[in-house]
């Protein structure tokens, strides 16, 4: 049975925030199963609804704050949001994943329908949820959906990785590649189909296929709902997901280290610095192909997941550290710009690639990058969903363009101001007003550990030196 949490909005994103507000809350028309709706984050008629998302009860101690100001976000909410990649279905050693994903914090994985009472271990020794995807083995998908929802094990069904890379044979038919990708298509119909049929998985969401931007002929991927008057290769309004699916890796396409890469990586803009492939690429228009689909207004608010982003310690510049403090900046700026689940790729080197992407060496021990995604869960931990988070009044005056904040409420009420920066090339001042004195507020690093670096009395204003990762305050209510 799926409990539902805290409803989650692009929109409550919006608020989330002081002088920077990425998310309006748009009008678009995007169409889900039937009913002519947005399939909205957090469920309704025809769409799946959230695993961690809904109105489930609120046991924290509800909007206690300031009178006025910026509206928090639960960080329960943010913390669900986090996901990495695994390889149990491929015949790794589930066994080494317990430890390290105790250690990360994070709550979801990514995995295949193979090896599923391997994946059920996981989860109970960790409690995460597993989003499936397969390759158009629908019949084994299903299955193994059932097996995992049974156990509350499951997130999201996710429709076949990469076509582009990873050919599919469908009812007989080869798809993807440089081929037709009709048969792509067809099993992405027929799995949203199958889910929302059954009596159990049409609770859950279910994502698109990723690099949807390199279709070959235009069957309609870059839409969730395929809109009226279309007239392409698939029916108009055939339904293909309830979540938009990128693999949008912060890395890009450049091999370069810049400012605002996480930032620029998240944005649904039309153009963006950037080099890679991100929303628009796949939804707005295809990145191949160029084919029409949402105009800037609706990918605005069109519900999103990213099933894989990373950075290669040995590969993309800067080493562990650049690769650490990247990984937590784009945890931060995907959540603040209205992406549901994030799920970095992947959890230990060389286990789905050659690359040295994983959080964790081939030998399972932990990169930069997992020591500092853990001081940031295990700072901000909480497992208690806040259904009215509170108000801070706190603003950034002269906010400079590569600096980010995020406003979480812990259950307990105290308040975790998550301020970034994304400055490849120095240094920012940075000066946080909060408003009115702050009875203590404790500065932490999320490169320096779970201690706080400063524990301040009796202030209005936090100043900052900011270079490339985050800060957070805490301010006890």
């Amino acid at each position: 049975m799926v409990t539902t949490l805290a409803a989650f909005s692009l929109t409550a994103l919006a608020i989330g925030c002081s002088s920077e507000s990425p998310l309006t809350s748009g009008t678009g028309s995007m169409s889900n199963a039937g009913d002519g709706s947005r399939p909205d984050i957090d469920g309704g008629s025809g769409s799946g609804s959230d695993p961690r998302d809904g109105s489930g009860g609120d046991t924290g101690t509800g909007a206690r704050g300031d009178a006025t100001g910026v509206v928090a976000v639960s960080a329960d909410t943010f913390l669900s949001s986090l996901g990495v990649n695994t390889h149990i279905a491929q015949g790794y050693n589930a066994h080494d994943y317990v430890a390290p994903l105790k250690f990360l914090g994070v709550r979801n994985i990514r995995e295949g329908a193979e090896n599923v009472s391997n994946t059920l271990m996981v989860h109970q020794e960790t409690g995460v949820l597993v989003n499936l995807v397969s390759y158009c083995d629908l019949n084994g998908q299903i299955a193994a959906g059932k097996q995992l929802a049974a156990a509350g094990a499951l997130l999201a069904l996710e429709g076949t990785n990469e076509p582009n890379n990873f050919t599919v044979t469908y009812k007989g038919q080869k798809g993807g590649g440089a081929g037709t990708w009709l048969p792509v298509a067809q099993c992405q119909r027929d799995l949203y189909e199958l889910a929302k049929s059954d009596a159990v998985l049409k609770s859950y969401p279910v994502f698109t296929v990723s690099e949807e931007g390199a279709e070959i002929d235009n069957v309609g991927l870059q839409f969730l709902t395929i809109p009226n008057g279309s007239n392409l290769s698939m029916p108009d309004g055939t339904v293909y997901a309830d979540y938009a699916n990128c693999h949008n890796y912060v890395s890009g396409n450049a091999n370069v280290y810049e400012s605002n890469m996480a930032w620029n990586a998240a944005s649904s803009a039309k153009n963006t610095p950037w080099i890679g492939d991100g929303l628009w690429g796949e939804f707005g228009s295809t990145w191949l192909k160029h084919y029409a689909g949402y105009s800037e207004m609706q990918i605005a608010t069109l519900p999103r997941v990213t099933t894989e982003t990373g950075w290669d310690s040995t590969n993309s510049p800067g080493g562990q550290s650049v690769q650490g403090v990247v990984l937590v900046n784009t945890y931060l700026s995907q959540f603040k710009q209205g992406w549901r689940y994030t799920f970095i790729y992947e959890l230990v080197d060389e286990q789905g690639s050659t690359g040295d992407q994983g959080l964790y060496t081939a030998s399972i021990q932990p990169k930069l990058a997992a020591t500092y995604i853990h001081n940031l869960t295990t700072t901000i931990a909480d497992a208690t969903p806040l259904a009215n988070p509170g108000k801070l009044n706190y603003s950034i005056p002269n906010q400079p363009e590569t600096v980010h904040d995020l406003l979480l409420q812990k259950s307990n009420g105290t308040f975790e101001l998550v301020v970034w920066d994304e400055n490849a090339k120095g240094t920012d001042a940075v000066a946080v007003n909060l408003g009115t004195t702050r009875t203590t507020v404790n500065v932490y690093d999320v490169t320096k550990g779970t201690t706080p670096t400063q524990t301040l009395s009796n202030v209005s204003t936090v100043s900052l030196t900011m270079s490339d990762h985050a800060v957070i305050l805490e301010i006890p209510q």
